[in-house]
């Protein structure tokens, strides 16, 4: 294997594989994409967590070592891979594309993982589909069964991401309301947070893949009322020949109005339900009960995303006064301010 050339292991149907690949290529980083769910037959050590996509970075000694998490992997591959940036030069404004590309792993990806495989129409398409993924070649009697046997798994994990029939009005409507604000935004600005792409528009980009392209009742929302979305995730695909200008980020102060708008949409609903999952877990409580949008909310705990709103607090006291300041003012009023109400003592 050529060492210059970065592993990267994954499936068309993972967001986060089809986020960290528009990334690369949108990067340019030379990269050697091996399709699978497991890689026994190869020559690439076994991440410790069985996630994709796996990326396969050397160590001091030359030797290949897994990591699995999109989020540090893009802020590693910006320490290794200089140029083309995805994280903006402006304090504020990369706080800002921190909380988008949050948003978008652990709260979009909720939407994904609900339509999937809560609508018999979605379930019959990927159950049929994704098995294939691993082999094409496999014979169709194999394949029947492994249909069954994937569906009735992932159908058994809904619990994981808070999807059931209390959650599906919630889940379904935030949806919809976040493809009419991408909608509006993108009527005025090609990207999150400006004329270049940030780590927020890859994190959206990746759930939207399976969402806008893949399975069919999310999908139809998009092709019905948002074709202007559907395109965009069609362009995000590859953007290898974008040249950005050095100034194509928004500065702090430049930030519009329609991305605090999708900061309302973050606080009205990621927001409340990271805070009752946090406290579940703090508690001991078998449960996260709360509501959205004067709906209810219930699920069981989930400690990763726990850890995830550790990470953003320390993001916010990372920032200088002035800064944190700005970011104050800017979501003041979205509910994304309770978030940091204590992450500074």
């Amino acid at each position: 294997m050529s060492d210059d050339l970065l592993p990267i292991r994954g499936a068309p149907a993972s967001p986060y594989t089809r986020k960290m690949l528009a990334l690369l290529r949108y990067r340019r980083i030379p990269y050697r994409y091996i399709q699978g769910l497991n890689a026994s037959a190869s020559e690439l050590p076994q991440p410790k967590v069985s996630l994709i996509p796996v990326l396969y970075f050397r160590d001091g000694s030359g030797s290949l070592q897994p990591e699995v998490d999109s989020t540090p992997i893009i802020r590693r591959l910006e320490r290794e891979y200089p140029g083309r940036s995805v994280l903006p030069q402006d304090p504020v404004t990369a706080f800002i594309d921190y909380l988008i590309e949050d948003y978008g792993d652990e709260w979009l990806t909720k939407a994904m993982f609900h339509y999937r495989w809560y609508y018999q129409d979605d379930i019959d398409m990927a159950g049929s589909i994704l098995p294939h993924y691993a082999d094409v070649s496999r014979p169709d009697e194999e394949m029947s069964a492994a249909r069954r046997q994937f569906s009735e798994r992932q159908i058994s994990r809904l619990y994981v991401v808070g999807s059931n029939d209390t959650t599906a009005p919630v889940i379904e409507g935030s949806y919809k309301r976040f493809l009419g604000l991408l909608n509006d935004h993108l009527k005025l600005h090609p990207y999150l947070l400006g004329a270049r792409p940030g780590a927020g528009d890859f994190a959206c980009f990746g759930q939207l893949t399976q969402l806008v392209q893949f399975d069919p009742t999310p999908s139809r929302v998009a092709i019905e009322s948002f074709p202007r979305v559907h395109a965009w995730v069609s362009k995000m695909e590859d953007l290898s020949g974008l040249e950005p200008s050095e100034d194509g980020f928004f500065t702090g102060s430049e930030v519009p109005d329609t991305v605090r708008q999708l900061l309302r949409e973050i606080g009205r609903t990621y927001v409340p339900v990271m805070l009752a999952n946090a406290r579940a877990l703090d508690q001991g409580f078998e449960q996260v009960e709360t509501t959205v949008e004067g709906l209810p909310w219930v699920q069981k705990p989930f400690p990763y995303q726990a850890k995830c709103l550790q990470w953003l607090r320390a993001e916010y006291v990372r920032l200088g006064d002035a800064e944190r300041e700005q970011i104050d003012d800017l979501i003041r009023g979205t509910g994304c301010e309770v978030l940091f109400a204590r992450a500074e003592s």
